[in-house]
């Protein structure tokens, strides 16, 4: 079958190793089942891939992805949760020890026919293209569990999301003013705080440290470059809700200001089936979509390579998208 997979790997040269070829269908699991992909998202994950982080070399080849939508043996429109849990594993599978993603123990999405744990199929949407909803499985489903479960925010608390030209940094931007929030965003580049703006709803787009009216809550995805802005940003008993740290861990955690202010620290990562389907939810009720940057054809080589030649030049706003016709 026709599939994207990694084939090497260089730190220096992550594309070097980028294959669009034939992979053999993998054995199926006892459980699992195939979707035929319609459309599928690139994340940071798949470049970490391919540069050997997170994925073992005696695992290659490795067929690439985590985001996926498509139709399953029975005709059905869906989407695919990315994330397995061991064999008996009960309750939130982002605390199971032995969780992993689709493309880092089994193929991930990246192909003409993706297999997963039949739990791990959610229907989709009519209201929503194959396309949107590729775009929701990683990026705007940690965004989704950051924001509702470790921020806990409400409709009408103020937001501070770092980063807004990062994946996950966008997708909470939309959901933020989505769910009634009002949302300061950040960015070290102008012309991504002003699509911040026009096209994900932030309220107000500022550099990095500039000083902001107090918030409840922070999305934190950047680490080092903006830890401090975060911790001062916060009204007391605020909450920093971590995903990531991009630019690095952060120098101090402060914990003076921490205890003195009563703020929380909460981590986060990825997001359950169930709000995947809550996700999926608030899309269709609010009628807001994923910011999807550029498409591109799947069963074109060429197409192919250019879609994560963009994702790696680091100027893409939005989702780049896959998409294949039947």
């Amino acid at each position: 079958m026709r599939a994207v997979y990694v084939a090497d790997q260089d730190p220096a040269d992550p594309l070097a190793g980028l294959v669009v070829g034939d992979q053999p269908a993998p054995p199926t699991p006892e459980g699992w089942v195939p979707v035929r992909l319609r459309a599928a998202a690139l994340n940071h994950h798949d470049l970490w891939s391919l540069r050997g982080v997170g994925l073992p070399a005696d695992r290659l080849p490795m067929i690439l992805g985590t985001d996926a939508a498509g139709v399953d043996a029975q005709g059905h429109e869906v989407v695919v949760h990315a994330v397995l849990t061991s064999a008996h594993w009960q309750g939130d599978e982002t605390l199971d020890p032995q969780r992993s993603l689709l493309s880092e123990k089994y193929p991930g999405t990246l192909a003409e026919n993706v297999w997963v744990p039949a739990a791990n199929v959610v229907p989709k949407p009519e209201a929503l293209s194959f396309a949107e909803a590729a775009c929701l499985p990683t990026a705007y489903l940690t965004a989704y569990r950051l924001l509702f479960d470790a921020a806990a925010v409400r409709p009408g608390q103020r937001v501070l999301v770092q980063g807004a030209g990062g994946g996950v940094a966008g997708a909470a931007i939309l959901l933020a003013r989505a769910a009634g929030c009002e949302v300061v965003a950040t960015s070290r580049h102008e012309w991504k705080r002003d699509r911040a703006v026009a096209e994900l709803g932030a309220h107000e787009a500022v550099e990095p440290g500039s000083r902001v009216p107090r918030v409840d809550a922070v999305i934190e995805t950047v680490g080092e470059a903006t830890w401090e802005h975060s911790l001062r940003s916060l009204h007391p008993g605020g909450v920093i809700a971590v995903a990531g740290a991009t630019s690095g861990p952060a120098p101090s955690a402060d914990l003076n200001r921490v205890f003195f202010r009563s703020l929380r620290v909460v981590g986060s990562t990825m997001g359950t089936r169930a709000q995947l389907q809550d996700l999926l939810g608030l899309l269709t009720a609010t009628g807001s979509r994923p910011v999807i940057d550029s498409r591109y054809d799947f069963d074109d080589d060429v197409a192919v390579r250019d879609a994560f030649e963009r994702l790696h030049g680091g100027e893409a706003f939005g989702k780049v998208v896959l998409t294949r016709s039947e």
